[in-house]
């Protein structure tokens, strides 16, 4: 077996939900605890974990809903995207000392099966970036626009959530690919502020300023071709009441109503779609990776270059990974949420 020379600890600490919350989630709702450290079996690594990721789907696993994907269990630990550095392998190909992507956050430290785990060179990009630019916050934005929107160069563009790691990168994208005209929302003065002068946006509005609605048609007065969907409610009637002939609107996320107890009243314009032909179309990430290799490839040199631009919030200390993922549902963060291990 490879081993690191580094002391590895008896225990790790990590994040159980104890109960499925009702609107927003408490921190009662959680307990971090501290839990023996297994060893691993054929076929799995023992990895260090370096930077975990929060993301705004993790809500929709806090329920018993029927969803695409299945609760977290209850007083077992939590699952999510994280980056580490493997301490001990009985696995050909994968030593002590490499890194690695998985899907085991929340923790410490974590046993992962090594058909589950991907190889990352810290070398070729800081290792928090496979978490968000050019991970699966980055893949969803590239997939979104280009495959399920279908953009074409010279059209005019809406994302929702724009300052946020995923429509950040729409946008950007968007620009790089010949966008007439994108225009972003956020939640603060200085989101906006950052999406014209630092991503390149044409126009930008705080929804919390006025009706989106009509600061979207100041903003596009020619109207959108296509609506990148993050928030949901007001945003998508907006969208829907400015969509030209053909538009499209690929729904991501809805996090507008993640946390509502009551069922949230529907875009009372739907009957728009007719006259104008468009098209919603909701998708998941996961239906995509066809397109990795291809959004590594582009995306990968944009980073490198400097030509798409990305922000984090950094988060340290597992005993603030709660608080990190509450952030990301009050839109605290700019750019990828992330919570950092390495100290």
């Amino acid at each position: 077996m490879s081993v690191s020379p580094e002391q590895l600890p008896a225990t790790s600490r990590e994040w159980h939900l104890l109960s499925y919350p009702h609107g927003w989630p408490k921190p009662e709702d959680f307990a971090l605890r501290e839990v023996e450290l297994p060893q691993p079996g054929e076929g799995q690594v023992l990895v260090r974990n370096l930077f975990l990721s929060v993301d705004p789907y993790m809500r929709g696993r806090m329920s018993t809903a029927k969803s695409y994907v299945a609760p977290f269990e209850l007083n077992q630990p939590m699952q999510g995207g994280a980056v580490g550095r493997i301490v001990a392998s009985d696995v050909e190909g994968l030593e002590a000392g490499d890194h690695v992507l998985h899907f085991e956050g929340w923790r410490e430290y974590a046993v992962v099966d090594a058909k589950h785990a991907v190889k990352v060179d810290p070398d070729a990009a800081p290792l928090s970036t496979y978490l968000g630019v050019l991970g699966m916050t980055g893949l969803t934005a590239y997939a979104g626009l280009l495959r399920v929107a279908g953009f074409k160069e010279g059209e005019t563009v809406f994302v929702s959530g724009a300052a946020g790691a995923v429509g950040s990168q729409v946008g950007q994208i968007a620009k790089l690919k010949g966008a007439a005209r994108v225009i972003g929302s956020a939640g603060s003065d200085d989101k906006v502020k950052l999406l014209v002068e630092e991503y390149g946006f044409d126009a930008a509005f705080n929804y919390k300023k006025g009706p989106v609605s009509q600061q979207l048609r100041e903003a596009a007065p020619d109207g959108i071709d296509v609506y990148f969907d993050n928030v949901g409610g007001d945003h998508l009637e907006a969208a829907i009441g400015s969509l030209n002939r053909g538009g499209r609107i690929a729904v991501c996320g809805m996090i507008s109503v993640y946390n509502a107890t009551e069922p949230a009243p529907g875009p009372r314009n739907l009957a728009r779609l007719i006259q104008t032909r468009g098209r919603i179309e909701g998708f998941l990430v996961g239906d995509h990776y066809d397109l990795q290799p291809q959004f590594v490839q582009e995306v990968g040199a944009w980073v490198r270059s400097g030509e798409l631009k990305y922000r984090e919030t950094v988060v340290e200390g597992i005993e603030n990974n709660l608080e990190a993922f509450l952030g990301v549902l009050r839109g605290d963060n700019t750019g990828k949420m992330i919570v950092s291990l390495e100290g």
